[in-house]
Formats: structure tokens, sequence, C-alpha cells
């Protein structure tokens, strides 16, 4: 049995835009860059949808601070939707709120729904560079929806200089390695032959904001114009937030869009998906090997397609999300993880970048039907997780209808969350680490995630003069042995026992 057209939820209209201009003064506003999106997307539904919008959703903005921000857009629209939303800070919140449209709309609460972001920092860090002011809506004194949550960064954090999202991914980079029996130079070597087909398709996507396909070993070798940043990642495998870029989804009832006259084939049914998170404090999480909230959204979306994804979008901020899913969902080594290109390598504004993945999938879905696809976003630092499942074939009232929190089967997996002693002193083993390099492309600091033997977790600083057995390429240091003592900043120490 399928759901009455009237409640079937749809996508009919994507639309992108990439602004260019050689003066950054002449750059489109996210504003600007939101409406031309909001419009293309019209347009490719065939116009006409705009007025009849009754939920308009906006990405978290980064680059632009302003103050409301919804009702902002919606004027320049000359829309007045009964429902205008600005959405908070996360990776994953595109396909979030794509899915709560679809469930709208399914409930008979929404019509026309419209999901849309974009960003400018690429105008805006080359105006400041230059010393211009931009000639755009003046930012707000008191913006709308913090950038990042107080509790996402912590006091401990901040102080061992471990705190920003490419510091920490790397502690489930490097805990992998030792749990998947690999070592450091293989796994590289997955990452670079991975990123090697994404950065394929950016090649091949016009909307991607960098064209141009690299070799694996052009991503994982470190040179003049690919830096390390932060073991073991260079600047090739970490996200590109630098760009002019804006993207819409338009969606509505099955029923509407047929009275509209769009084609069968250019109408992409969403078919249900699933969300779920970890503890925002990193040194709260019950271990650094996979994570659970991805695991059971990822299990909802295979419940949902039980014979596969015809092709999938994996989230790309750093290789280790990919690389994790690519394990949970089963995918061989080989299959492209990306139809857009990848954050490294397509780019995309801070909190858009599975807003264009929908863009992409969308087109790549219209040129090749398939039954099902899987958009995978994931916001934060590993922390926020949202799975959605798209494609070709009207979707079953029980997919749609399945439980979208499934932070419950996320919790039934987890195991103890270690008790964190800043106060030891003594033996403990490694569970992660993280060094950091600064742009002369030597080590600038690092910490180490270790366990005593009772099994309480601590946080020490590393000292670089030992720092070359955690940069081996052939041996994982994760289980070896160190000692903890409190310094004189009042924070752990790691040394080598």
């Amino acid at each position: 049995m399928s759901l009455p057209a009237e409640r079937t939820p749809v996508i009919i209209g994507v639309g992108e835009v990439l602004d260019r201009p050689a003066d950054p003064a002449a750059a489109l506003e996210p504003l600007a860059l939101m409406e031309a999106a909001v419009r293309a997307a019209d347009e490719d539904a065939g116009g006409g949808w705009l007025e009849r919008t009754d939920s308009l959703d906006l990405i978290n903005l980064v680059s632009w601070r302003y103050d409301r921000v919804a009702a902002r857009l919606a004027e320049r629209l000359g829309i007045v939707p009964p429902r205008a939303v600005y959405g908070i800070v996360g990776g994953e919140t595109p396909t979030t709120k794509i899915h709560e449209a679809a469930l709208r709309i399914m409930n008979g609460n929404s019509v026309v729904a419209v999901v849309t972001g974009a960003e400018a920092q690429n105008a805006v860090a080359k105006a400041k560079a230059a010393g211009i002011q931009l000639p755009w809506t003046p930012p707000a004194k008191v913006p709308e929806n913090p950038i990042i949550p107080s509790d996402h960064v912590t006091e401990l954090g901040m102080r061992h200089g471990i705190f920003q999202p490419i510091h920490i991914y790397p502690l489930y980079e490097n805990a992998t390695v030792a749990a998947w029996g690999l070592t450091p130079a293989q796994a590289l070597a997955e990452s670079g032959a991975a990123y090697e087909r994404i950065s394929a398709a950016a090649a091949a996507n016009p909307n991607a904001w960098e064209r141009k396909a690299f070799s694996a070993a052009e991503i994982t070798q470190v040179a003049d114009d690919n830096r390390m940043i932060c073991w073991p990642y260079t600047k090739r495998m970490v996200a590109n937030n630098n760009v002019n870029a804006g993207a819409a989804v338009l969606m509505t009832t099955l029923a509407a869009a047929r009275a509209a006259g769009v084609p069968e084939h250019r109408i992409i049914h969403v078919h249900g998906g699933a969300s779920a998170g970890e503890h925002m404090d990193y040194l709260k999480r019950d271990q650094y090997v996979h994570s659970c909230a991805q695991d059971a959204v990822l299990g909802q979306a295979m419940r949902i397609a039980p014979n596969g994804f015809d092709r999938v979008e994996l989230y790309s901020c750093f290789p280790t999300v990919p690389k994790m899913a690519r394990r949970t969902l089963g995918l061989g080594a080989d299959v492209p993880l990306s139809v857009m290109g990848g954050l490294s390598f397509a780019g995309a504004g801070l909190n858009c970048y599975m807003l264009h993945s929908t863009c992409a999938m969308v087109h790549s879905l219209r040129a090749r039907p398939a039954d099902q696809a899987l958009l995978y976003g994931q916001g934060g630092y590993v922390t926020k997780h949202h799975a959605l499942v798209i494609g070709c074939r009207p979707a079953e009232p029980a997919w749609l209808m399945l439980n979208r929190d499934v932070q419950d089967a996320a919790e039934e997996i987890r195991g103890d969350v270690p008790r964190f002693d800043g106060a030891f002193e003594g033996a403990a083993v490694v569970e992660s680490y993280s060094i950091v390099f600064g742009r002369e492309g030597q080590p600038s600091h690092g910490s180490v995630v270790g366990r005593t033997a009772d099994g309480a977790r601590v946080f020490g600083k590393l000292d670089l003069a030992e720092v070359a057995p955690f940069l081996s390429p052939e041996r994982s240091p994760i289980g070896d042995a160190g000692r903890v003592h409190v310094g004189e900043d009042g924070l752990q120490q790691w040394r080598i026992a």
C-alpha cells in the first residue's frame, strides 16, 4: 500500500548558485545567494511555486551573521510563508530539515516546502585581506543561533589546543587504524583511494567549487600546496568551506506535482531516515573506533532499503567519517562514496554541504533512475548524525513512519563511558591521540587520550620530543604504554614509558 498522492512527499526542484567575482565587493551576500538558489529551484520545478510556499527552512550561516534571517529572505522572495525557521549549526541539518519537511507534508501540515542555505566565506576572506568593507546588509550585533554551542568546546579542550573539528576527528582516524588491523600507511592509502574517487566526482560536477581530479598520491602526500594540517590529514583531506555558494531544495506533494504537470521522471520520492547523536564532549564518549549514533542511523537506513542503495553520499569532512560509514553499510572499498564531490573538492558552506549533495543526488537520480539512494549527513565533532533515503520509487508508508529518532538504538549498543580522571598520575596506555601541525610543516602540539589499568580515561599533553612514534607510517602507537603526571599548569602530561 502506498500513501495517497495528497500526502506523498516528493522533491521537484533543486537549485544551486556559485559566485566567483574577481572583486569581492561585487560578490553576492548570503541572502542574495539563497534568493538566487530558491528561484533556481522554483524554475527547476516548472515555476509558480514560490507564492505557494508554506514552509521555509534556512541552514545556519557562518560567513555573515544576520538577525531576522528567515524573515529577511522571505522579504527578498516576496513571500509570507506561515512557517519560516532559521536553523541551528550542524552539517547534518540539511538532511534533517528535508526529512522534517517530508514528514510535515505526509502529515498534512505542509504542501510546499523550501530548504535553503548559502555562504560567502570566500568573499569575506578576500575582502578582509584587501581591507575592503563589503556593501552588504549589516551584520547583527547579536546574531541568531550560536555558531558553536558552548558545551561543544570545553575549557579542557581549549587548554590542550584540541578543540576544533580538525583536531578531534583524528581521534577516530587514529583509533580505527588499530581497530581495523591496519598500519597507518595502509589506512592512509585507503583514504587516498577513496578521496581520489570523490575528487573525480567533483571534477564531473558543474556545481562543484573546484573541478579538478587528484590522484591518491596528490591527496595524501605532503607538498608545498598540500601541507599537513593534523596527523594524518593533509590540506586535501580537510573540508573546504572557503566558497561563495548557495543551494535550495523545493518539495511538495505528489498530487500537487502531478497537477502542475511536473514530469514523473523529474519527481524524487523521500522514503525516510533517522537521527541520533553522541555526547558533545569528546572525552565523554565510550570509545573512538566507531560512532554508535552513526551505526544507529545507518542501521535504520538499511532497514528502509533492505535491498541496498544504488548510490550513496557519505559526509566527507574528514576521511574517518565515510570510512567508518562504509564499513557499517557493508560497502566495498572501491564503491564511490559521493555524487557531489566531497567537502575537500566540491566544497560548500560550513553547514550546507548536504544541501548541495541533495541537489547533486536529485540530478543523478533523474539522469540514471534508481529505487533508493542514501544521503548521510554528520555535524559537530562526529556528534550529530542523520541519514535520509530518497529514490525514484514511491515510498512505502511504513518507511516514512519509522521512528526518526533512533537515539535509544544508539544507546543500546554504546559501551560504558570511562570515568575521566584529570588528577591521575601513573601508568596508562594510548587510547588515541591528535597531533596538530603549524604552517611551517612541523608539529606544533599534541595530546594523548589514555586509559589507566582500572579503565579510567586520562588526557595528557604530548612532549614533542617524543612525537616520532605517533607519526610512524608503519606502526600504530595505540595500546602503547605511557606515564602521566600533572604539570605546573594543572594539565596532565604524557610521556612514553
